[in-house]
């Protein structure tokens, strides 16, 4: 049997059957701190895919840091086929200034593929592009919504990645999304090079919450299994097929004022329903806010006080609004009788 080549990254060479941490360079601050790239590397004794795990692109949307670090810590890569690269913060910089942007004010996920002598946020999308998107087969990466928002748990795929769409309904997200690709993003540019990415959304900016956290590491698993990576051993299967959706829209809000919610994520709407009112601060102005679709709301502003305008309700279009409430409900009871993992007990 012939032995397996080490994984080349950066300089650095891992043999099969083992992990490793590797810092790729990418600044040096201006009081002379190096700024480094962290990828953990788990490289199988036997072959299979290469698969590539990414969160903060965006630096606030931490939660997929803890979705990174829970997945580190599983047990179930002793038997590993292939290779997993795990980056928990691709972007350093937005990071440690709690910020969605680099220090020059650029969005990443605009930049890809970037360039080795551009911008900041250009070199950082050439070196995360050349060292882990090019080694790969297949990428998730994790993100969550902006701060003062949160998102339902969703797996978002590129409209045109048939097969990839397998993956998606594996992965076993109470929605999966198929979105279009914008320029610059990590998604589009990947694609462009053969490497589809399944985007997961879940969650707030600079907050964690446990569903979310949950949902993205079984997730992870599940597709790691699907993609014969692991065995079937412990990985907590999906019992109930993911809600498909297609377009999707905000509902914003008519006027400024104070905003008093009645509906939240996950809930199917119907159009007119009401979703909220905006009322001023003397209480004798009041506008009520109505769904103006059908469909179910995967995405809504946490804060109370808005300016006309601001979107506030994101209602995605489902084919059979009956059994996608079921499914959803299906789901959701799914993820209450799973246990409960504390720190040291990884699913």
């Amino acid at each position: 049997m012939v032995r397996r080549s080490p994984f080349e990254i950066g300089g650095f060479h891992i043999p099969p059957g083992t992990r490793r941490t590797v810092d790729l360079p990418v600044s040096v601050l201006s009081d002379h701190t190096p700024v480094t790239m962290s990828a953990h590397v788990i490289h199988g004794a036997k072959d299979g895919p290469a698969l590539f795990v990414s969160a903060a692109i965006h630096g606030d949307e931490v939660i997929g840091v803890e979705i990174a670090r829970r997945l580190l810590r599983s047990r179930k890569f002793s038997r590993l086929k292939g290779t997993l690269i795990v980056v928990p913060i691709v972007n350093t910089f937005g990071f440690l200034n709690h910020s969605r942007y680099l220090p020059d004010r650029r969005d990443l996920n605009r930049c890809f593929p970037g360039s080795e002598g551009g911008s900041l946020a250009s070199r950082l999308a050439h070196l995360f592009m050349t060292e882990v998107v090019d080694r790969c087969d297949l990428g998730i990466d994790l993100h969550s919504a902006a701060i003062h928002r949160t998102n339902m748990p969703q797996i978002r795929v590129s409209p045109k990645a048939q097969e990839t769409l397998a993956y998606a309904d594996a992965f076993g997200a109470p929605v999966v999304i198929r979105s279009g690709l914008r320029d610059g993003s990590l998604r589009k540019e990947a694609q462009a090079r053969g490497v589809d990415v399944l985007l997961y959304e879940a969650g707030e900016g600079l907050r964690f919450d446990e569903q979310s956290a949950r949902v993205g590491v079984a997730g992870i698993l599940r597709v790691m299994h699907a993609l014969d990576m692991i065995p079937e051993d412990g990985v907590p299967l999906a019992e109930v097929v993911p809600v498909r959706a297609g377009s999707s829209s905000w509902e914003r809000a008519p006027a400024g004022g104070l905003l008093r919610t009645y509906k939240t994520t996950g809930e199917m709407v119907e159009e007119g329903d009401v979703l909220g009112v905006v009322s001023d601060p003397f209480g004798e102005h009041e506008e009520e806010l109505q769904a103006g679709q059908a469909g179910l709301i995967i995405g809504r502003a946490n804060m109370p006080i808005v300016n006309e305008g601001d979107a506030l309700f994101h209602i995605a279009r489902v084919a059979t609004p009956v059994e996608a409430e079921s499914r959803i409900e299906s789901l959701h009871a799914q993820l209450e009788d799973a246990a409960m993992f504390d720190e040291d007990e990884i699913i």
